[in-house]
């Protein structure tokens, strides 16, 4: 569509802009060049997001905002560096799940705008959701037929969800409860190797189910079979029981290493915290905590190791060394587990990975409903299915204790029926946009480098071989804080 339409405005200095329902440009079409040099230089170029959050009013972040055409003219920009042009955005909406997918937008100098501005953008918009339509039609029809091949065995339970459709078996439907369908989608959107889907998923009511996933050609939808499994507890206890001592839990901020701490060391351990030796001092805490190891008694946890020096470490090392207690530490993943904390880290005899929120997706609607009776005082609030799957979709960088937040605003917000997701708070009322599995493990490989850093954005850049200004533009493009 941009090709033709750059076709048409040939001999002009006017340009083209597609931008995505995030607002970031995907393409621009400009058939003068010296123009195309001036968008460059005020930044218009891929990969750059434009939403009125950031840049204020303009054509392509105001016209999403509020989902219709708009024509923004020179001082009715937000920032001055725009105001030397004149530009109308249409947005482009999903004719089938009346979702916002993007924006067109055709912009000159300020002044030189022409009354086909409108007209030719909205024509391009519309072919453009024609297409969309035709597109969905055709992959909808393929997933139901995908799904009534599946469903001619009596002794398959399946799903099909994808393209705005969800079909499910009446055995399906019985066997899952709300909170299931949200976290069946998300186990759906978890690809692995191969395009294939293979989890294990605690159901609300209880007991398992294995989720197979096959993609369905031609479409972006999955097809699963629900596969019940007994529980074998004696597996689980056993393991419980194999626990090693000294212990060490890993985890990021908010992801349950205190409750797997107090899990595996009982209710009755004591408890020592490494942030105390900063608001105390060393000395204090180191004393506290060699009193508490040289004698025997109830287990010990050592939390947050990560914040010892590297002097307290090796104190430490040498008091669990020798101590007649059960030991378990808590700490963050990163480089200084192998580095100024080896000598402690390196005593213990079994090691746990605290799994992040955000690669765990499909326990979110469970963990959700879960949390909510926990915090409400009625019986009647409820998770809407759709709060679910937007909750299931969040990135949940403070993991557990942020969405224990989130339910808590929403308990405050709802206290009776059901929580739909205008009752979230702002920050988490809609999903981020759908990432690409290349694309999340470059976002983690990026969190990884700044953790290791300490937040230094310099030695970070220097320890992934990019510049400062690369850094910051891949933070941008990926949503990091």
């Amino acid at each position: 569509m941009l090709e033709q339409g750059q076709v048409e405005l040939d001999g002009t200095q006017y340009a083209l802009v597609l931008a995505d329902r995030q607002a970031r440009i995907v393409d621009v079409r400009c058939p003068d060049p010296s123009f195309r040099t001036a968008l460059d230089a005020y930044g218009v170029v891929p990969g750059v997001r434009l939403g009125e959050d950031q840049v204020g009013t303009n054509a392509v972040g105001t016209a999403l905002e509020i989902r219709q055409g708009l024509m923004v003219r020179g001082a009715e920009h937000f920032i001055a560096e725009f105001r030397s042009f004149a530009c109308y955005g249409h947005p482009v909406i999903h004719p089938i799940t009346r979702r916002l997918e993007g924006v067109v937008v055709i912009g000159g100098s300020s002044g030189a705008e022409h009354p086909l501005f409108s007209p030719l953008v909205r024509r391009m918009v519309r072919d453009i959701e024609e297409r969309l339509q035709w597109d969905s039609t055709q992959r909808q029809r393929r997933l139901l037929a995908a799904f009534q091949a599946a469903a001619r065995s009596p002794r398959r339970t399946v799903m099909v969800m994808g393209n705005g459709v969800v079909l499910a078996t009446p055995s399906a439907l019985a066997l899952l409860e709300p909170a299931d369908h949200a976290a069946v989608q998300a186990c759906a959107e978890d690809v692995g190797a191969g395009g294939e889907v293979n989890h294990r998923l605690t159901l609300a009511a209880g007991g398992t189910v294995r989720l197979r996933g096959t993609p369905v050609e031609g479409t972006e939808g999955m097809l699963v079979d629900l596969i019940p499994e007994p529980l074998d507890r004696s597996v689980q206890c056993g393991a419980d029981r194999a626990t090693g001592w000294p212990l060490l839990v890993v985890g990021e901020p908010g992801s349950g290493r205190t409750a797997e701490a107090r899990r595996v060391a009982g209710a009755g351990a004591a408890v020592i915290d490494a942030t105390d030796s900063v608001r105390r001092g060393e000395q204090e805490w180191a004393e506290e905590m060699a009193g508490l190891l040289e004698c025997a008694g109830p287990p010990v946890i050592i939390e947050n190791t990560h914040l010892l020096t590297e002097r307290l470490a090796a104190l430490a090392a040498g008091c669990v060394r020798s101590t007649p207690r059960r030991v378990v530490l808590t700490s963050t993943p990163g480089a200084h587990l192998d580095g100024v904390h080896a000598a402690l880290t390196s005593l213990c005899t079994v090691r746990r990975d605290l799994i992040p929120l955000r690669r765990r997706r499909h326990e979110i609607p469970r963990l959700a409903q879960r949390m909510l009776a926990d915090t409400s005082d009625s019986a009647d609030v409820r998770f809407s299915a759709d709060s679910l799957r937007v909750l299931a979709a969040q990135s949940w960088p403070g993991n557990l204790t942020e969405l224990r937040r989130v339910v808590r605003f929403a308990t405050e917000t709802r206290s009776a029926g059901d929580i739909v997701p205008s009752d979230l708070p702002a920050s988490h009322r809609s999903p981020p946009a759908p990432a690409s599995p290349l694309r999340q493990a470059e976002r983690e490989i990026v969190v990884a480098a700044l953790d290791a850093s300490g937040g230094n954005r310099l030695k970070a850049a220097r320890a992934l071989g990019m510049s400062r200004s690369t850094l910051y533009n891949r933070m941008r493009a990926l949503r990091i804080p």
